[in-house]
């Protein structure tokens, strides 16, 4: 036996532990990473003008503006203060008699007012929440302190925005910064429920004609990853109602022409429509925007009986209704002849109601979408802005829904759908809407880099 063999049997206990009471370095590392993992998020070390700008937010939901009461008066008495210290000069319009709906209107004036002006747009209206679905009140504002989550009805959709407006105008007023063209921001009513007393008729105003927009940066969706979304058009939107007719006959007699048969065939021809377009979303071939959705909303057919229906006769009249959108990009006459020739023929005792809730074209006769090249130098501003604050954009989309934009893209004036939210799910509309503060202040920066950006612009 050697020397060394010996001595290395001959060292004590506390020289060299036994094997199996020593855990190696991966071990420990492993034991101290799965405990830190159970910890709260470390506080974040926000200043004291991010924690005041975080408290803002949170104010800003706790006004209950969810329809079928926003609270519209609660919301201006809250901003137009806010506004006015941060420097800014504050309108408040109205356009409807009882004026239960104001329209607020914030302008920075440029050096130069003979340029085309700057807007940004948010509306002050959210949808309604389900409290008994919610982990928390959706109208508490309440921050969680381990995930720094903001969970409240409109967090996302879109009440961060008019905060992140405001609170960009202030760094930028700290820094001495100075627009060359004018911005303004409107915060409109009604958004949820179709715009038709807020920005529908704001854009038809002579308030509007006098703001001589040239470019207008509206709400946008959040991203699951970590680049930015932005939305160059809106799906068009049509409502499509059709209606059968044919013989009654016994619930046990069958035969041709039936009502409810015609009906079914109706349905069933746009469902097959309806699988092709969503099997190329489903195969990553097009984005939800990009396709024709058509979707059964009610169907209405039978003869009522005291306890529900009469089951042993087929009526002579059915109906069904389907929510039809568009992308602007589209070919609408063909699926105007789809609909007369495929979907309601009137060979089958068929007939149809076609309802466009809006033009398809804009004022010059255009596809209703903004340029996302260089031929729009609002796009290139855009673009370049979100580079300078470290930010990447992902392929331009077309919105599935529909946002205000589409009432300033019908006059022809370019518009971009836009919210600075990163890995953050899409939350609008659902349950435990929320914004993380960390994601939400970064938007002020943002934003700070897109109003610099768009009102330097001398071209």
């Amino acid at each position: 036996m050697s020397p060394c063999s010996s001595q290395a049997r001959s060292r004590s206990p506390a020289a060299q532990p036994p094997h199996d009471t020593m855990p190696p370095l991966r071990l420990l590392l492993a034991v101290a990473v799965l405990l830190l993992s159970g910890l709260p998020r470390p506080v974040h070390p926000f200043t004291d003008l991010e924690s005041e700008q975080i408290a803002r937010f949170q104010e800003y939901l706790r006004i209950r503006t969810a329809h079928p009461s926003p609270d519209y008066a609660g919301a201006a008495a809250f901003l137009l203060p806010y506004a006015a210290s941060v420097g800014l000069r504050t309108t408040t319009l109205h356009f409807t008699p009882c004026k239960t709906k104001p329209l607020l209107l914030l302008t920075w004036p440029g050096a130069d007012p003979s340029l085309p002006s700057v807007l940004l747009n948010s509306h002050l209206d959210s949808v309604p929440a389900e409290p008994e679905h919610w982990a928390h009140p959706p109208f508490a504002a309440h921050r969680d302190a381990a995930t720094g989550r903001v969970y409240a009805r409109g967090a996302q959709d879109d009440k961060c925005l008019p905060i992140q407006y405001l609170e960009a105008i202030r760094g930028l007023r700290a820094a001495g910064f100075a627009p060359t063209r004018t911005l303004h921001i409107s915060l409109v009513p009604d958004e949820e429920i179709g715009g038709a007393d807020g920005f529908e008729k704001f854009a038809r105003s002579e308030e509007f004609r006098a703001l001589n927009v040239g470019f207008m940066l509206d709400e946008g969706q959040a991203s699951p990853t970590d680049v930015f979304r932005v939305f160059y058009a809106d799906r068009l939107v049509w409502r499509l109602i059709v209606k059968a007719a044919g013989p009654p006959g016994h619930g046990s007699k069958m035969f041709d022409g039936a009502a409810v048969d015609n009906l079914m065939d109706c349905v069933e021809t746009v469902a097959r429509f309806r699988e092709a377009q969503f099997g190329m979303v489903k195969a990553g071939e097009r984005g939800p925007g990009e396709v024709v959705s058509v979707n059964p909303v009610y169907m209405k057919a039978g003869i009522p009986s005291p306890t529900g229906f009469v089951m042993n006769m087929q009526p002579s009249e059915a109906e069904v209704g389907f929510d039809l959108r568009l992308p602007p990009t589209g070919d609408i006459e063909q699926i105007k002849r789809r609909i007369k020739e495929e979907w309601a023929p009137a060979h089958k005792n068929l007939i149809y109601q076609l309802m466009q809730k809006g033009p398809s074209t804009d004022v010059a006769g255009r596809p209703i979408f903004t340029a996302t090249n260089e031929s729009n130098p609002w796009w290139s501003l855009f673009e370049q802005a979100i580079i300078s604050a470290g930010g990447k954009l992902s392929k331009p989309e077309i919105l599935s829904s529909t946002t205000d934009s589409r009432f300033v893209r019908q006059l022809g004036i370019p518009a971009l759908g836009f919210s600075p939210m990163t890995n953050t799910p899409i939350l609008l509309h659902d349950n435990n809407e929320f914004l993380e503060d960390k994601v939400f202040l970064k938007g002020i920066k943002v934003y700070e880099h897109i109003i610099r950006a768009l009102t330097s612009f001398k071209g």
